[in-house]
């Protein structure tokens, strides 16, 4: 086990490194000058630029470059956004968390919805429950994001008035920014209206929420699914049934707890999958996020801010999958043995 962890450390390792030379170079692949795309400036005078040049080592070779580049990078020097003026590393920090807390919300409800369905779908696969399973299952996995937000919208927002269209709180509330995600900051916000502010957010989180959460819950509705009818042919299955243990005792003691370990790198994999589909869902409902920021950024050219973006979704999703990918070999014996 420490052999496979050291592995897999040294991929994550070899991976990052692979990444900060692809966003390094993009400061040469995008257009326009180098210096400014490195630091963010637009108006740099000949005097600033020459001291910067010799800060970022672009007189030097590329490797001193590229090392000057991770100095940067870990000491919180990420350069200016073209378009704020601001330290990119500064509105990162502030616009993460949203999309991290939709993704996450959107991940339990792949989970909690998706397992049990698919399980559902696997004690009877031929029985009408689970053949409206599986095409509910179908249904939502082919659905356009984007189309199937905007029917959400007319129906529940504009159609019948029930929930918000855009944001995530109402204007009337002022939510300090503590930790960047919503409703622990409402809880943490000393304010009277407290119970208003939380209905407030929830509202305006449950239309992206769904949206989100649909093609990973049918995923994992099919995955379970699956993966429920190959452990239910399995030998010690039909042994435990021979023995006298009715459906829910083998379903409870031998067939789930072997069916949900695959499951579990199912999760990283959806993970990845949500951060994708979250920059679709967050420019539809407006939510402040990072995958938002990212396509406006796309839109007005700011290259530093791309570069930055990219770095920072691509570790993300990169150190979730290897996470997952560890929990999966440590609750599983026979991934460990292999």
């Amino acid at each position: 086990m420490t052999l496979y962890l050291l592995r897999r450390l040294f991929l994550l390792v070899f991976v990052f490194i692979a990444l900060s030379i692809l966003a390094f170079s993009l400061g040469y692949l995008f257009p326009g000058n180098t210096l400014q795309n490195f630091t963010g400036l637009t108006d740099i005078s000949a005097e600033l630029a020459t001291q910067l040049t010799a800060e970022y080592r672009l007189d030097s070779g590329y490797i001193q470059q590229y090392i000057a580049y991770l100095q940067r990078i870990f000491s919180g020097d990420w350069g200016l956004s073209f378009a704020s003026k601001q330290p990119l590393l500064q509105e990162i920090k502030i616009l993460l968390p949203a999309t991290l807390e939709l993704a996450a919300y959107a991940l339990l409800v792949s989970f909690f919805v998706g397992i049990p369905l698919g399980i559902i779908a696997a004690i009877k696969p031929e029985g009408i429950i689970s053949r409206i399973i599986s095409a509910l299952a179908i249904a939502g996995y082919s659905i356009p994001v984007f189309w199937w937000a905007l029917l959400l919208i007319m129906l529940f927002s504009l159609g019948l008035g029930w929930l918000p269209t855009a944001g995530r709180i109402g204007v009337l509330y002022e939510i300090p920014h503590v930790t960047g995600f919503m409703l622990a900051d409402i809880l943490l916000a000393n304010s009277q209206h407290q119970t208003e502010a939380l209905l407030n957010a929830l509202r305006h989180t449950l239309l992206p929420t769904i949206v989100l959460a649909t093609f990973p819950t049918t995923v994992m509705i099919r995955f379970t699914r699956d993966s429920m009818l190959d452990v239910w042919e399995q030998s010690y299955i039909k042994t435990a049934r021979a023995k006298g243990l009715n459906r829910a005792q083998v379903l409870y003691r031998h067939a789930l707890r072997n069916a949900l370990l695959p499951v579990i790198r199912q999760i990283g994999l959806q993970f990845s999958t949500l951060i994708t589909l979250a920059m679709i869902t967050e420019v539809i409902f407006s939510w402040p996020g990072i995958g938002r920021w990212l396509i406006d950024s796309i839109y007005q050219r700011n290259y530093p801010a791309i570069q930055a973006g990219l770095l920072v979704i691509s570790t993300l999703v990169i150190s979730v999958n290897m996470l997952t990918e560890i929990l999966h070999t440590l609750f599983n014996p026979l991934a460990r043995k292999r």
